[in-house]
C-alpha cells in the first residue's frame, strides 16, 4: 500500500490542500486579497517548469510540422468548442471555470512525460506546450472577452499585460538561462526543482478552495441549490472533454497519415490543460476553480492509463517483430 501512496502523493496532497483551504476558508480568507503573493507563486513555478524543459528537442518536430499544428489546433480551438454547449446546462460561475479549463495552454510538464511513457514524439508535446504557453496571453484574453464577458472583471488589455507577466516572461528568462549555462545545473536538480513546483502548484489549490467556498456560501444564500447534481455533471463533462479531444487528435492525426507515435503526442497535447494558468485566471475573474481541478485530477488519471496500456502495446510489438521476420 505504501508504494502506491508514494505514488499518488500529489493527488492526496491536492484532495488535502483543497479541504483544508475549503473548510479553513473564514480563516484564510485574507490570502486572497494577496494578488502579488499569487502572481509570484505562478511566477516562479512557470520558471521552473520553463528551466527544467528541454526545449531541443523541439526543433525536430519542425520537419514534420503537421502533427504539431493539429495539437495545437485541438488544445486552443477544439476545446473551447467542446466546451459551448454545456453553457446551457451549468449556472454561470460554474461554466465560466469550465470555459476558462478550456482556454488555458497545455502543461508544461505532463503533456511530455506521458507522450514519453507511452512511446510517443515528445518533440510534437514540447512544441505544442511551448507554443500555446506564449500564445495564450492572446487566446485567453479573447476567449474570455468573446464568451465570459459579463463574468470577467478586469479588461483584455489588463489580462494580456498580466499573462505576460507571469507566464510568458518567466518561460523566456528560463529558457535564456538555460542558452547560457543553467541547463545543466537544472537537468541535475531537476527532481528537487520539481517538487517545489509542485509545492506552488499545491499552495494555489488552497487558494484556489478558499474562493470556492466563499462562492458556493453565496450562491446558498442567493438560493441556488442542486450544488450536488452540478458537481455530477462537472464531473461527466470535464471526462467527456478530455476524452473528446484526446479522440479527436488521434483520429484526425491518423487520417492525415502520421505515424503511432504522432498520433500518441496529438492525443495528449491536444487535450491537457495546465493547472497553475487555470487556477490563477479563475480566481482573477470570479468564476468557479472546481472543473480546473477536476479537469487535472481527471487528466492525471486516465492518460496514466492510457500510456501504461500503449506503453504494454508497444512492448507487445516490440516482441512480435523478430518472430514475425524469422
Amino acid at each position: 500500500m505504501w508504494p502506491r501512496i508514494k505514488r499518488q502523493w500529489f493527488l492526496i496532497a491536492l484532495a488535502t490542500c483543497f479541504c483544508i483551504g475549503f473548510f479553513a476558508s473564514e480563516t484564510l480568507q485574507p490570502l486572497l486579497a494577496m494578488t502579488t503573493l499569487r502572481s509570484a507563486i505562478v511566477f516562479s513555478v512557470m520558471w521552473i517548469m520553463g528551466v527544467t524543459l528541454k526545449a531541443d528537442a523541439v526543433r525536430q518536430s519542425l520537419a514534420r510540422p503537421l502533427p504539431t499544428l493539429l495539437a495545437i489546433g485541438i488544445n486552443v480551438l477544439v476545446v473551447p468548442l467542446l466546451c459551448l454547449p454545456a453553457q446551457a446546462i451549468l449556472p454561470a460561475s460554474a461554466f465560466g471555470g469550465l470555459f476558462v479549463v478550456s482556454l488555458v495552454p497545455c502543461t508544461l510538464a505532463s503533456a511530455a512525460v506521458w507522450t514519453r511513457k507511452a512511446d510517443g514524439n515528445d518533440s510534437i508535446a514540447l512544441m505544442t506546450t511551448v507554443v500555446t504557453n506564449l500564445a495564450c496571453i492572446f487566446v485567453i484574453p479573447i476567449g474570455v472577452s468573446l464568451v465570459l464577458a459579463r463574468q470577467a472583471d478586469i479588461s483584455a488589455i489588463e489580462q494580456m499585460r498580466k499573462l505576460a507577466t507571469i507566464v510568458v516572461a518567466p518561460l523566456v528568462i528560463a529558457q535564456t538561462m538555460r542558452t547560457i549555462g543553467v541547463a545543466k545545473w537544472a537537468d541535475r536538480n531537476k527532481i528537487r526543482l520539481s517538487l517545489l513546483a509542485q509545492f506552488g502548484i499545491l499552495s494555489m489549490v488552497v487558494f484556489g478552495a478558499i474562493a470556492s467556498a466563499g462562492m458556493i456560501q453565496n450562491a446558498d444564500e442567493s438560493g441556488v441549490s442542486s450544488i450536488g447534481m452540478t458537481t455530477a455533471t462537472l464531473v461527466f463533462l470535464v471526462i467527456a472533454i478530455h476524452l473528446s479531444a484526446f479522440g479527436i487528435g488521434i483520429l484526425v492525426s491518423r487520417a492525415t497519415g502520421a505515424d503511432r507515435a504522432s498520433q500518441v503526442a496529438v492525443g495528449f497535447g491536444g487535450s491537457q490543460k495546465t493547472l497553475m494558468v487555470g487556477l490563477q485566471i479563475a480566481i482573477d475573474l470570479g468564476v468557479s476553480v472546481i472543473p480546473m481541478l477536476m479537469y487535472h485530477l481527471f487528466q492525471l488519471t486516465i492518460d496514466t492509463v492510457i500510456a501504461e496500456r500503449w506503453k504494454q502495446s508497444s512492448e507487445q510489438m516490440d516482441q512480435n517483430r523478430p518472430s514475425k521476420e524469422t
